[in-house]
């Protein structure tokens, strides 16, 4: 079995770096990352086991990658903001069952809760230590248990957060830790330049971006090389198309990790105008593309992928998730659900192979159909790039 951390290309990656170096003149970061890299070489992280019958795919290049599950698993909704869900027991199981059918990817952050996602993700994920990537997210400032509304990446807030989260996973290196929104008041090199150090610490193996323009990942990926960037991906929201964001991506060899594959479920053909979210705990209430005007609309668009999937034998789900999985080798969607059936049903994208044909079939068919409604309000409109 191959290690995602052996082979290293030293001469390559410092050959790499000091044309960066050169160029943007930040010489002490890259010292912190050849340190880092030579910490991974010596010490270098498992791969999960494969499993029969799992596909699998890499994220990142070089010094950074690491090799997936070709679908991964969102945790968030499990415990926060998607209404109604199974108790931690249920939850537990099919977590446990993911496991067992080789998914290795979990996803979790800080602010789902918050706080209380990431601990019910190390409680449930930790007979399965060294066996699974679990990756969390920090940039949301959280003060007692209590977000504030505000976004900090400071230095010293990453390192604390760090700690924190290695605590609530049960693990002693986090194996991405991904910025969840972009700060404004810290620089990305900075920022960068604190993961190159946990790096080197061991404290964590790699690296990610949320919702962030094409110009921060260079920025960012000559500092400290990026694994993956996670950005809302779907057939409902391309923006990552057209903003040379997926362009950059590819150019670089940084993975690309989609969240809210299925749009937060609408998707998957099982939200209309007369669904009730939980107020209390869902935030799609709060999302213009989720009031009842516009999922009356826009549900043309899950017919059409209904129709679609109809004579081949897929879910409208299912030909989200396979459109996504066929646009490039390098991303990994991250669908979550506190349903087995609908894990397995995500987990049967993998059987099903379109050719580009078929794809441009269904393109063809939805630019006919306008997507109604905003993604995000103004108030989280402003947190992306």
């Amino acid at each position: 079995m191959r290690k995602d951390n052996e082979n290293m290309s030293r001469r390559g990656f410092l050959k790499t770096a000091a044309g960066i170096g050169a160029a943007l003149a930040v010489e002490p970061v890259l010292g912190k990352v050849q340190a880092a890299t030579e910490a991974m070489k010596r010490d270098p992280y498992k791969v999960p086991t494969r499993h029969e019958g799992m596909r699998y795919r890499t994220l990142g290049s070089g010094n950074s990658r690491m090799t997936v599950s070709a679908l991964g698993f969102g945790c968030m909704g499990m415990t926060y903001n998607r209404s109604e869900h199974p108790d931690k027991a249920q939850m537990t199981r099919l977590l446990h069952q993911a496991v067992d059918r080789g998914v290795t990817l979990f996803d979790t952050a800080i602010i789902y809760g918050p706080l209380h996602n990431e601990e019910f993700v190390g409680e449930a994920l930790a007979p399965y230590k060294n066996k699974v990537y679990i990756t969390t997210k920090f940039g949301h400032e959280v003060i007692d248990g209590k977000a504030t509304g505000r976004q900090t990446s400071r230095p010293d807030v990453v390192r604390r957060y760090c700690e924190d989260s290695l605590r609530r996973l049960r693990i002693d290196s986090i194996p991405m830790f991904y910025q969840h929104r972009f700060d404004r008041d810290t620089p990305i090199e900075d920022v960068a330049g604190c993961i190159a150090d946990l790096i080197r610490e061991g404290k964590v193996q790699r690296w990610g971006l949320c919702e962030v323009s094409a110009d921060i990942i260079r920025r960012a990926h000559a500092v400290c090389p990026l694994t993956a960037i996670q950005s809302e991906l779907h057939l409902m929201h391309r923006l990552v198309e057209q903003n040379g964001v997926l362009d950059v991506c590819r150019e670089l060899g940084i993975g690309f990790v989609p969240y809210s594959p299925i749009n937060r479920g609408f998707l998957g053909g099982c939200i209309n105008e007369f669904t009730q979210f939980d107020t209390s705990n869902d935030n799609r209430h709060t999302l213009p593309r989720f009031q009842p005007e516009a999922l009356r609309q826009n549900t043309r668009i899950v017919n059409a992928l209904q129709h679609f999937g109809r004579t081949r034998g897929m879910t409208s789900a299912q030909v989200a998730l396979a459109w996504l999985l066929h646009k490039a080798p390098f991303i990994v969607p991250i669908p979550g659900t506190t349903k087995v059936a609908h894990f397995e049903e995500n987990l049967h994208t993998l059987d099903f192979t379109l050719s580009d044909t078929e794809w441009a079939e269904l393109e063809s068919v939805l630019s006919a159909i306008p997507v109604i409604g905003d993604r995000y309000g103004a108030d989280q409109q402003k947190q992306v790039m």
